[in-house]
């Protein structure tokens, strides 16, 4: 009710049965996605964005249609990574986005921005309001799966994302650092919190393989992951090396080209829900 102050002991009214009203944003009319995962990390530098294509390529090998929203407002670097720089246009009915070489569709501020280096210097609400619009004014064409790079933490942008988007499942990135088991609960918190399941972490940067004996080196020292991820009843889907390659073609718009059976696991995890 308009009138209503918070404080229900003072009132008489029942309001138990009322349905609470809901948030989510509708999609442009023209549009067509079917499913929505979103990739997450409770803090920067873990590698969430090279996660999130390799899980977009991945899943177009396996002859779906995929689109990548990317959330990170201030951080983007998905047209990085796919090495396109802008739209296909836009019409009355919105605007259509950008095109990889194997036909994914991407969406990112730097592709409306006239210099891809200039900052976005936005307020949080304004920022919030731009990952909204990327989904009800961007033309998304037959989507089967729809990947959100959301930026890291629980802030302003991830609330939107899951209260405005009809979120299927969310992926948690990190690393294997002191820290994972504080951060990573602050980001399942938030999704249970939220009502949107948590399909499991991808611990990146977990190991390097050395090239002369193949040995694996733990630079960021033994994880931790799978003793808070058996406290959050929650699967380890994959463990992701540094890899040299993956960020040469990261930063060279070459992430089509690269090997995604080590997330497999993950894409195996995101079909089955």
């Amino acid at each position: 009710m308009s009138s209503c102050n918070g404080n229900c002991a003072s009132c008489s009214s029942d309001c138990g049965d009322r349905k609470k009203e809901s948030l989510l944003a509708a999609l442009n009319p023209k549009a067509s996605v079917k499913k929505v995962i979103a990739v997450v990390s409770g803090k920067g530098g873990v590698g969430k964005s090279t996660v999130t294509s390799m899980l977009a390529v991945a899943m177009a090998r396996r002859g779906k249609r995929v689109g990548i929203l990317d959330a990170d407002i201030t951080g983007p670097s998905v047209p990085t990574a796919f090495g396109v720089n802008e739209c296909q246009g836009a019409s009355e009915d919105g605007l259509y986005p950008a095109l990889t070489r194997t036909g994914m569709q991407v969406m990112s501020i730097n592709l409306l921005l006239d210099n891809p280096a200039d900052p976005v210097v936005w307020r949080g609400p304004v920022i919030a309001g731009a990952v909204k619009q990327f989904w009800t004014d961007v033309i998304w064409e037959d989507v089967d799966y729809l990947f959100v790079d959301m930026p890291p933490g629980t802030g302003d942008v991830p609330l939107t994302v899951f209260q405005s988007l009809p979120v299927d499942g969310i992926v948690i990135v990190t690393s294997p650092q002191d820290l994972v088991s504080m951060i990573v609960s602050k980001a399942v918190k938030m999704a249970n919190m939220m009502h949107v399941p948590v399909l499991g972490f991808v611990e990146n940067y977990s190991y390097l393989s050395c090239p002369d004996c193949g040995k694996k080196i733990r630079v960021f020292g033994e994880s931790h992951l799978e003793e808070v991820a058996a406290e959050l009843a929650l699967p380890v889907l994959a463990r992701l090396p540094i890899d040299p390659a993956v960020a040469e073609a990261f930063d060279n718009g070459q992430m089509e080209t690269i090997l995604t059976d080590a997330v497999d696991p993950v894409i195996d995890a995101i079909e089955q829900q």
